[in-house]
């Protein structure tokens, strides 16, 4: 098989949760443990940062990554869902798997897929973890797929491990309340390991505290010790902080090429996980390394999609979040941001619930509801009637593409185009 027939057949013989939802998910870890047995258990080969939370556990995974990378460690990273191209799941140094190397890992293992009958998401963490293991990486930072306790990553053995914070997000697996849904993040508290946590959550703070007392592993609150104060500057393709940590000015004029004003929260934890690798001797970066590997992120990692400006003419920005609470942060930073009219590219997948969602977007805009190209995507029709009852108007369109074109026809000079709403909506305009 060459490499676009391995892809085509993973995705129709393993079941994918980004593309049919729930009948892709497994409600434990003993195919994992099988699979990985098989491979050799490429895990025990390298020191993992495990990385778990509702919203921004791919923005810290990337920062990380993007740190270690500039201090001269070897890393891989593993990611999910990838946006392009199913390579971006898996890379070292910033680089992407080979296109030989999925071929050949498919290949040498297909008969025991059929036997196992492993997820999509099951196979790609055996992928990752014997690549990783093959490139001798000094650290894997391993962002889990959803939830923790039960996610696949979770057979890893971290150094350190992070909950960046709690939301509403696969309820229908995870449970109905923050508290269960912290509950199932907290599984991947490991003894005597230490835990990050991004920020102090009255409702949950409970959960972590017993937990980590259970597994003995201490537990520290991110935003307890570092805090981001964005600087003024004309700079528009950057944000300039000033970075203090226990009250001590930590870096001055920190610039970040990710816009999105929550990053802010993202990069503290990241720090704040640098200074336990640091403490624990595990690494030795200082704050020059930092900063690098913060204005390199996006070129160290190629993250995208992260209230990212695709183009100026007309302004034009794409957001993945897709939960109330990321989306309640996009739609503030709209609300900051200078335009006439808002031209609303939007679309989800079907196992959302959708009012937590619509009733939080600007009503002052014209929305192009459209459908992502994948089964679990909600009919553009759907979405615009559940609109119409949050009080927006807005026409169906066939495609993302043919939504985001009339969008753009339809801008005025000082208008802005947004997209999102899944990450499925923002992956076919990328």
């Amino acid at each position: 098989m060459d490499y676009n027939q391995t892809l085509d057949w993973l995705f129709s013989q393993l079941p994918m949760f980004q593309r049919v939802g729930g009948a892709a998910y497994k409600p434990d870890l003993e195919n994992t443990v099988k699979l990985l047995n098989y491979l050799g258990n490429p895990q025990e080969k390298f020191k993992a940062i495990h990385v778990a939370g509702t919203n921004g556990k791919g923005s810290v995974s990337h920062i990380l990554a993007s740190i270690l990378q500039e201090a001269g460690y070897k890393t891989g990273l593993y990611t999910s869902p990838h946006l392009k191209d199913f390579r971006e799941r898996i890379r070292v140094d910033g680089q992407m798997i080979e296109e030989s190397e999925v071929i050949a890992f498919v290949g040498e293992h297909q008969s025991t897929f059929e036997k196992l009958k492993p997820s999509f998401f099951e196979m790609t963490v055996g992928m990752a973890f014997e690549y990783f293991a093959g490139k001798k990486v000094d650290f894997a930072v391993l962002e889990t797929g959803m939830g923790g306790r039960l996610d696949s990553t979770n057979v890893s053995f971290p150094v350190i491990t992070v909950i960046t914070n709690i939301g509403y997000d696969h309820m229908q697996f995870l449970g109905e309340n923050l508290e269960k849904i912290a509950e199932e993040k907290a599984g991947i508290i490991k003894e005597n390991i230490p835990l990050v946590v991004g920020k102090r959550q009255a409702e949950i703070d409970d959960v972590f505290e017993k937990f980590a007392q259970g597994k003995k592993a201490p537990l520290i609150y991110a935003d307890e010790h570092f805090d981001l104060r964005k600087v003024e500057t004309r700079e528009k393709n950057r944000i300039v902080y000033d970075t203090w940590f226990d009250n001590k000015l930590y870096l001055e004029k920190l610039e970040s090429p990710l816009l999105g004003n929550y990053q802010s929260g993202n990069l503290a934890t990241s720090f704040q996980c640098i200074e336990l690798l640091n403490q624990y001797k595990y690494v030795q970066i200082d704050k020059d390394v930092i900063r690098e590997g913060v204005a390199s992120v996006i070129d160290n990692t190629g993250l995208q999609g992260r209230w990212q400006i695709i183009s100026n003419n007309p302004l034009t920005i794409c957001d993945t979040a897709h939960n109330p609470e990321g989306i309640q942060a996009v739609v503030n930073q709209i609300q900051e941001t200078s335009f006439e009219n808002l031209h609303f590219v939007f679309g989800m997948v079907n196992d959302k619930n959708p009012e937590s969602i619509l009733y939080l977007l600007p009503n002052n805009a014209t929305y192009y509801f459209c459908k992502p190209d994948i089964p679990r995507g909600m009919e553009a029709e759907e979405v615009q009637q559940h609109a119409f009852k949050a009080g927006l108007r807005g026409e169906v369109y066939n495609s993302v593409k043919h939504a985001y074109n009339s969008a753009v026809n339809n801008t005025g000079v000082n208008d802005l185009v947004f997209i999102g709403g899944s990450t499925f909506v923002v992956a076919e305009i990328i």
